[in-house]
């Protein structure tokens, strides 16, 4: 059966002409009864001039599918006499013999062995390729789609028409925005940005969120004498008016709208809307706190009920709890495919009550009411001097797995600068270096629509710098180091546990399993958790802050941004002996392609490719075995076979040594090109892949260990021991990159893999949880093992987030490789598993927060061609500093999939694992067992009415747990 040919197809003498696929049907001159012999295409029918039809056996990987679903006029032109192509595709007529009896079917051999195999893989791979196809649907693979580009900027000197009358020192003030402009001004930014006209926000706009009591009492100060404005500001908690107020006010709520509506239409990507007053304390009746309009809840309400979206995320990062904000949407009637379309997660000081506004509604047991339970997350800090660190793991424990859950289609974020350093409110210590990173993070949401609402910040100095931080990661340029300690302090650990304990149950992502109900089978387990199975006491590692590191990046990206690196000569190294190896050269000439098709090859510096050198080598390779690998040149095949066949899963023909130097030396060129700031990043597209090479033998179609290598030139390169994280998200765990660098402290060495108990390859006991190092280097190990197949985003994200970045902020690493393998891709005939390309990209987005982004991604499995190319192509968009591509939307969240349970295992037991050495994972999650447990929707929990728990301090939801 052939498949329908869209209309594009052309034909050329008797076969349809398929752009970037196989042909599909085929005339053969051949005798009756040797059609065996014909060497067929994967997914071709093959027609003989005497009638006879070859059946097709399934599609390769690589086939893209075919959209229409009739046969084109074209198709039929291109059928052999007598065939006509109906609903199913083209049917040969049956043989006849003479006196029209139909003749005896010819008889047919048995296809040899090298065509049996090759049969059977292509069988063997028809479930994952139809899998990928599902979940490709909505990608447009043909080209890429214009992104929005270009970042806003709303600013009005109107807003600074007011101040307080009788106070001439109240800190919100004019000199705010003010200072602020001239800081954008001066560093460069406001020239980036597109600018976006203010303009007054409607009556009717108010009203969807303040009451029309409210707003004509707002109107009517327009008029009134400064004493009437001071008596009506003495009835509200923190409030001055002025007669200029009112129009002011209306003028930041419609400042914000406009900067929304450019990034909802696509004229924007993301924007910045300077205004104030702020409006986070403004309640539906009431103003609080500086605070007349609620600005971020009208633009939600409008971005809902105006521009249609179903979900949206506010983020408020203001010292001070919005709590105007959290009682407008708690309990919020409006649902979306049965989930409150808002979610509101505030970070906040707290102080155990005694911090403004003093409300127990400010605490972590305040998850919302009735349909709204569990979509209010707060966090309180309960002590001043919050640092850089305790910050970043709220976003990475908490916000962002439930954010990726939720998948908002619009970030709002009230971005209060008061928690930064100085301020005299806030009394934190963040760093405007911290804001950037925080931006960023977000980015990675609902495709990079995110738009940003100035609210508190009362040091002049610290508010510029980081509203100025803030503004360059909405443009693109790289998150500038953090200061302060690596590590989250105690208290602020205390109290995300208490948030992770709660909410848990409202959102799968933050499920976690207790250490005490973990099995400990895995070798080196026991010894990493003591005797008794609990977390032994703490070893402290070494203080990155206290080392010396590299100069701070220019604050800016380099002018090119991406590098690209890659030889077609590294094609030629092949398996003499089967075609279809996994392993073959189509995988680089495919994903490249794939950029060009894209137009982000153009968009990338390509760099120069070249030969790693014998010394080069020599950095993690014994002179022995680079000999012997080089001794393979000028080998008969018979010879090159033997060769290959000393080491597990490897082949050899007489390019490898050429090819393999190719590979690493690629490698070592981005490595020159980001150490240089030629570039900011890079890309290599490289083969023979190379995580599996040991010191002195070849491994798993690796032969030379290209990421390892990286690692030991750039300290070369550096004249000290650089701090390099190597995370390696390909299927299999890079034994070879583990075992050099196992007792290196310099090397932080992630690795998330497929295990299976020890038999997947490589097999043994190397890729266990257990696993942690050895000597110096103990701690400096972290292997994340899937214990089965089907791993997808859904348990990727949560491994990224909650394990393996926030150990990576305290290791505060210099230099970010990546060895990525795409074999973990949905449709991979060798994982088995289910990230998207979306994921990947993901993935790489929120690597780039670390080292000034500086990062090599470094291609090492991925046998699924077309997955493989689409997933690497995600990673350069994500690291041109396009923002991932948003998710498809799930129907209903109580219905969405959960990760696995044996997923939540690995992760709670490298985590128990890794307390020990990394205190950022010294969390008291849940106590939720994911073998038992059930978790109850938030709609079931309470559908019709608040909960008796919910709002007062002190008082945790039960799980249930049946039976």
């Amino acid at each position: 059966m052939v498949s329908p040919t869209p209309p594009s197809a052309h034909v050329q003498g008797n076969c349809v002409a398929q752009p970037r696929l196989p042909r599909a049907v085929r005339m053969v001159s051949l005798r009756a009864g040797q059609s065996d012999s014909i060497r067929q295409r994967p997914g071709e029918t093959i027609f003989l001039k005497g009638g006879e039809q070859v059946k097709p056996f399934p599609p390769h990987p690589d086939l893209q599918p075919l959209t229409p679903t009739c046969n084109p006029p074209c198709l039929a032109a291109a059928m052999p006499p007598g065939v006509s192509p109906g609903p199913e595709g083209p049917s040969a007529p049956a043989p006849s013999g003479r006196a029209g009896r139909r003749a005896p079917p010819p008889p047919r051999r048995s296809p040899g062995l090298p065509e049996a195999k090759r049969r059977g893989r292509a069988r063997r791979l028809h479930q994952e390729v139809a899998e990928l196809q599902d979940g490709l649907q909505h990608l447009d693979l043909a080209a890429e789609k214009p992104v929005p580009s270009g970042t806003g900027l709303a600013y009005d000197k109107e807003l600074t028409s007011f101040h307080c009358l009788w106070d001439k020192s109240f800190p919100e003030c004019p000199a705010r925005l003010t200072s602020i402009w001239t800081k954008l001004v001066e560093d460069g930014l406001v020239e980036r940005c597109v600018p976006v006209q203010a303009r007054l926000a409607t009556e009717e706009e108010i009203l969807l969120v303040h009451s029309p009591q409210f707003l004509a009492l707002m109107a009517s100060t327009a008029d009134m004498e400064e004493g009437k404005l001071r008596a009506l500001s003495d009835t509200y908690d923190s409030v001055y008016l002025h007669p200029n107020s009112y129009h002011c006010a209306r003028l930041a709520a419609g400042t914000v709208l406009a900067v929304v509506d450019k990034v909802l239409s696509g004229e924007l990507r993301n924007g910045l809307a300077l205004i104030r007053p702020p409006g986070h304390h403004a309640q539906r009746e009431r103003m609080e706190g500086y605070c007349l309009f609620n600005h971020v809840a009208i633009a939600a309400r409008h971005a809902r009920e105006r521009r249609g979206l179903q979900r949206v995320l506010i983020v408020d990062w203001d010292v001070h709890h919005g709590q105007g904000t959290q009682f407008i949407f708690e309990d919020d009637p409006r649902v979306s495919y049965n989930t409150p379309s808002v979610l509101y997660f505030s970070v906040h000081r707290y102080d155990n009550g005694a911090f403004w506004p003093h409300l127990p509604d400010s605490d972590s047991s305040a998850v919302g009411r009735g349909q709204g339970c569990g979509f209010t997350i707060n966090l309180p800090w309960n002590q001043p001097g919050m640092t850089d660190a305790d910050y970043i793991s709220a976003f990475l424990q908490l916000l962002l797995p439930v954010a990726f859950e939720f998948q908002p289609q619009l970030v709002l974020v009230a971005a209060g600068f008061d928690a930064a350093i100085g301020d005299p409110k806030g009394q934190m210590l963040v760093s405007p270096a911290c804001f950037a990173h925080l931006t960023h993070m977000l980015l990675a949401l609902a495709g990079g629509k995110v738009v940003l609402a100035l609210e508190g910040g009362y040091n002049l100095h610290s508010l510029t710098e980081g509203v100025s931080a803030a503004l360059g990661s909405l443009l693109g340029d790289p998150c500038p180091p953090l200061a302060g300690p690596a590590a989250p302090c105690p208290s602020a650990l205390q109290s995300i546990s208490k948030a992770l304990g709660i909410h848990a149950q409202f959102w799968p992502s933050l499920q976690h399993v207790e250490v005490s109900a973990l099995s400990t089978e895995d070798e080196g387990v026991e010894e990493a958790l003591g005797e008794t199975g609990g977390v032994p006491s703490p070893v402290e590692l070494p203080c990155p802050e206290a080392l010396p590191s590299l100069e701070a990046p220019p604050p800016r990206r380099p002018p090119a941004c991406t590098g690209l690196v890659y030889d077609e000569r590294m094609t030629q190294h092949y398996n003499m002996w089967d075609s279809q190896h996994p392993e073959r050269p189509q995988r680089v000439t495919r994903a490249l392609s794939r950029l060009q098709e894209l137009g982000l090859e153009r968009r990338c510096l390509r760099l120069p490719p070249r030969l790693a050198t014998e010394p080069e080598l020599l950095l993690c390779h014994s002179p022995e075995y680079v000999a012997r690998l080089r001794a393979t040149v000028g080998l008969r095949p018979r010879e090159l076979h033997r060769a290959g066949s000393r080491y597990n899963s490897v082949y050899m023909c007489g390019e490898s040594f050429e090819a393999a130097c190719l590979a690493a030396g690629c490698v070592l060129s981005a490595v020159d090109a980001v150490l240089a700031g030629q570039v900011q990043n890079a890309v290599a597209v490289v083969r023979p892949p190379g995580h599996h090479a040991e010191p002195d033998a070849a491994c798993g179609f690796c032969l030379f260990n290209s990421v390892a290598l990286a690692a030991r030139y750039a300290q070369q390169v550096a004249g000290r021991p650089l701090r390099v994280l190597i995370l390696d998200w390909d299927i299999h765990h890079g034994n070879g990159i583990q075992h050099i660098f196992e007792e290196d402290p310099s090397v932080l060495y992630i690795s998330l893999h497929r295990y299976d108990a020890g038999a997947f390859f490589p097999g043994g006991p190397a890729g266990g949880a257990g696993q942690v190092g050895r000597g110096q280097g103990r701690g400096y190990t972290l292997n994340v093992p899937w214990e089965e197949p089907r791993a997808g985003d859904l348990e990727y994200l949560p491994a990224l987030l909650r394990l393996c970045l926030p150990v990576a902020y305290q290791f505060r690493p210099e230099l970010v490789l990546v060895a990525a393998g795409f074999d973990a891709a949905q449709g991979d005939p060798l994982g088995g598993c289910l990230v998207t390309p979306q994921g990947y990209g993901t993935m790489a987005w929120l690597l780039a927060t670390l080292a000034c982004g500086r990062l090599i991604l470094a291609l090492e499995g991925g046998y699924n061609l077309a997955a493989t190319a689409e997933s690497l192509a995600t990673c350069v968009r994500a690291l041109l500093g396009d923002p991932p591509l948003a998710p498809p939307p799930v129907l209903a969240l109580p219905l969405s999939p959960h990760p696995q349970p044996s997923a939540l295992h690995a992760l709670s037991l490298a985590s128990a694992v890794h307390r020990t050495y990394w205190a950022c994972l010294r969390l008291h999650g849940c106590t939720l067992c994911c073998d038992t447990a059930v978790l109850v929707p938030p709609l079931e929990l309470c559908s019709t009415s608040a909960p008796s728990w919910a709002g007062h301090p002190g008082t945790v939801p039960e799980v249930w747990v049946p039976g």
